[in-house]
Order: C-alpha cells, then sequence, then structure tokens
C-alpha cells in the first residue's frame, strides 16, 4: 500500500479544508459541548472533562457544518447545537462500545471505563445521550428530533446485531455491512443530512446529503476495520490487532474466512472461540491474510462506497464545500491519523 504515504499530505489536507472551511463554529460547537456537560455532580463533571481532554477529530460535527454552509445556512446556531449534538451521540456510543468490548484505550488514552468503572461510563454515556435529547427538543424542528432520535435506535441496534453474532468468523458480508450501517454510517448520513434540513432545501438535496453520509460513513468503517490488519501502515498510530483481541469479526476476516482452506478455516474458528487470543494467532492470522491479499480486497470494497459517495454530490452547484466533501471521501479510506 505505498500509495497510502504517497497520498498521505493530500489525503490530510482534505480533513484540514474541511476544519478551516468552518474553524469560527467549530470553536463554538466545542463551547456548547463543554456548558452541555456542566454537572453539579462531581463524578459527573470529572468523567466529562476527561473525555473532553481526549475528544477526537470532531469529524461529524464537521460534516453537520460543512453540509449547512454548503446549503446556504448562514445566520443563526441551530447548526452549531445540532453539530454539538451529533457529537454528543457519538461520544455517548463510544463510551457504551468500551464497556461492551472491554476496552482499555481510545486514541492513545485509557478509556473512561478503565479509569473509574463499567457502570459509571454507562450512566455517563447516559447522560451524554439525555442532553442530546434536550438539545433536540430545544431545536423545535420535528425533522431533526425524529431523524436523531431514529439514528440513535438504529445505533442501538446495531450495538446489539453486533453482540448477536459475536465470535462468528463465518458470518454474511451483508450482515456486516448491517451492523456497521447501523453502528457508524447512520449517524454520518444524520451529520449530513441535518446541514440540509436547517437550510430547508428540497428533499432531493436532503437524500443525496444523507447518501453520502451514509456511504462516507461505510468508507470510514471498513478502512478503520482494514487497518487492524494491516501491518504495513503501524504510522497511522492505531495498534495492529486491536480488534482481533477483543475477538470482533469484521471485514478482513469474514473475507479470509471465505477464501482460506479447509483447515485454516477450522483453525480460524477455533481461535475466535477463544476467550482470550494470543500474539501467535495474530501472527497466523496476518500470514492468511498476506497469503490471500485480504488487504487490498477490503480496500477495493471500500472504494465502491468512495465512488457512492462522491458522485451523490452531483445534484449540487460547484462551490469550495461541495470539492471539500468530495475529496473527504479519500480521507476516510486513507487517513494517517
Amino acid at each position: 500500500m505505498g500509495t497510502v504515504i504517497q497520498l498521505k499530505n493530500q489525503i490530510n489536507n482534505s480533513y484540514y479544508q474541511l476544519k478551516n472551511s468552518v474553524e469560527d463554529k467549530l470553536l463554538l460547537v466545542e463551547e456548547k459541548i463543554k456548558s452541555k456537560l456542566t454537572s453539579d455532580v462531581e463524578l459527573v463533571q470529572k468523567m466529562t472533562n476527561y473525555h473532553l481532554d481526549t475528544s477526537g477529530k470532531r469529524l461529524r460535527a464537521l460534516l453537520t457544518l460543512c453540509s449547512a454552509k454548503m446549503c446556504g445556512y448562514l445566520k443563526g446556531t441551530r447548526d452549531i447545537n445540532l453539530a454539538a449534538c451529533v457529537e454528543l451521540i457519538h461520544s455517548a456510543t463510544l463510551m457504551h462500545d468500551d464497556v461492551i468490548d472491554n476496552g482499555s484505550i481510545r486514541r492513545g488514552k485509557k478509556t473512561l471505563n478503565k479509569i473509574w468503572d463499567n457502570h459509571s461510563s454507562v450512566l455517563v454515556g447516559d447522560y451524554l445521550l439525555s442532553r442530546c435529547f434536550e438539545m433536540m427538543v430545544e431545536d423545535g424542528n420535528i425533522e431533526v428530533l425524529k431523524l436523531l432520535s431514529s439514528t440513535s435506535s438504529k445505533i442501538a441496534q446495531g450495538e446489539i446485531l453486533q453482540l448477536q453474532h459475536q465470535g462468528e468468523v463465518d458470518m454474511l458480508e451483508e450482515t456486516y455491512l448491517k451492523i456497521i450501517s447501523a453502528k457508524t454510517a447512520e449517524l454520518f448520513a444524520a451529520s449530513t443530512k441535518v446541514g440540509g434540513i436547517l437550510s430547508d432545501i428540497e428533499n432531493k438535496k436532503k437524500e443525496a446529503l444523507e447518501f453520502y453520509g451514509r456511504n462516507l460513513g461505510l468508507t470510514f468503517q471498513i478502512a478503520d476495520d482494514t487497518l487492524d490488519y494491516n501491518s504495513e501502515l503501524k504510522l497511522f498510530g492505531k495498534k495492529i490487532g486491536q480488534d482481533f483481541y477483543e475477538g470482533k469479526i469484521t471485514l478482513p476476516i469474514i473475507l479470509l474466512f471465505q477464501r482460506a482452506e479447509d483447515q485454516e478455516k477450522k483453525n480460524l474458528k477455533d481461535i475466535f472461540f477463544k476467550n482470550k487470543r494470543t500474539e501467535d494467532n495474530l501472527d497466523y492470522t496476518l500470514s492468511l491474510i498476506k497469503k490471500y491479499n485480504i488487504i487490498k480486497a477490503c480496500y477495493q470494497k471500500a472504494y465502491h462506497y468512495i465512488n457512492l459517495a462522491s458522485n451523490s454530490l452531483s445534484v449540487f452547484s460547484d462551490c469550495e464545500e461541495k470539492s471539500i466533501l468530495e475529496n473527504l471521501t479519500s480521507f476516510s479510506l486513507e487517513r494517517n491519523f
């Protein structure tokens, strides 16, 4: 994947272009999030302060802000409030994820449940979701309320679907896509569509934004899952094998199982049936992934969704924001942070 390294600067620029285009509003989003997480309960305040100090790229908030700007929303603060809202939904799901997966590290820092405990992490995640619903009600738009409440429901169902198929190395690719569509792509789709709703544009353009976001999210998740097995890309900063050790069945394992010989399939089933996997198990799995050229196969799947996302923006007139969103599809696949 030498192409990834060659394109690194160009790809990172697409994210920074997105950030720079709405930077003034992003600062207000951060302030809004901080104000919404203020609590008189000492433990809640400690945990939310820690969360704010370890926050990520705010990609979903940026998508809302950029989509709104592309659609002509210039005055008012609804985009700021709802960008903060989608970020809080995302944060809440991560807190719940870490409890379910027994995660200990996220973005290079200890997770909330690792520092405090699972009970507190679940409840603080619930606290964030309750704040989200307050913000939706404050916005007062029934279409926004229906969209974001429905999205929260779909994310929860995606989590349950993943649990239902935990450890199934013979999982259907279709099932995997349903899981990541619900867990990841739905919130991307909502983030971009909200920008269109704010601007009161025609339904055709709202649907295009939703389609763009969903396919961007699918690309993003496939790339993230592939990264877990791409030992050639340690420069990305993600620990290789994290999903593997947690026993998550993702696209690389699904495609590998489809191509593996009978004995190899049996070995893979044995590995994922165990409560804990070893470094030797990972080395064996990585050797099979290399043997069957699985990384390339995963990226080929992701490119399909990149093209769908990029093409969906054709209904919009050419502008800086449209160009940024089109370029962002490459970032979602080949980012290096």
